[in-house]
């Protein structure tokens, strides 16, 4: 069973910068691609960024374009998400997700990012 666990979340002030973790269990993960989502109060969770497996690829989503970064290190099974010049409308329940083939999918537990103004 492939486990993910998110490490880094917290409470901040506007424009501080947060860095988030996420853990595999498994050395599979060299495979895998890994994505963060977030999820804000009252609304549906939402794609933030995507890496694929050796790292060549990577996508944002609009609204964090040039504040956040995902790499990974395949020899530590980690995926990270750089969060820079933090805003209020970030706050969220930021999720890792590894997609590992097929219809193949495990999501983390989460982790709470707050940002007040």
């Amino acid at each position: 069973q492939v486990q993910l666990a998110e490490f880094g979340g917290g409470s901040v002030q506007a424009g501080a910068s947060v860095r988030l973790s996420c853990e595999c269990s498994r050395d599979s993960f060299v495979s895998y691609a890994m994505a963060w989502f977030r999820q804000r109060s009252g609304k549906e969770r939402e794609f933030v960024a995507a890496i694929n497996w050796n790292g060549e690829s990577i996508y944002y989503a609009d609204s964090v374009k040039g504040r956040f970064t995902i790499f990974r290190d395949n020899e530590k099974n980690i995926v990270y998400l750089q969060m820079n010049n933090l805003q209020p409308e970030d706050s969220a329940v930021y999720y890792c997700k590894a997609e590992a083939g097929g219809a193949t999918t495990y999501w983390g537990q989460g982790t709470q990012v707050t940002v007040s103004s």
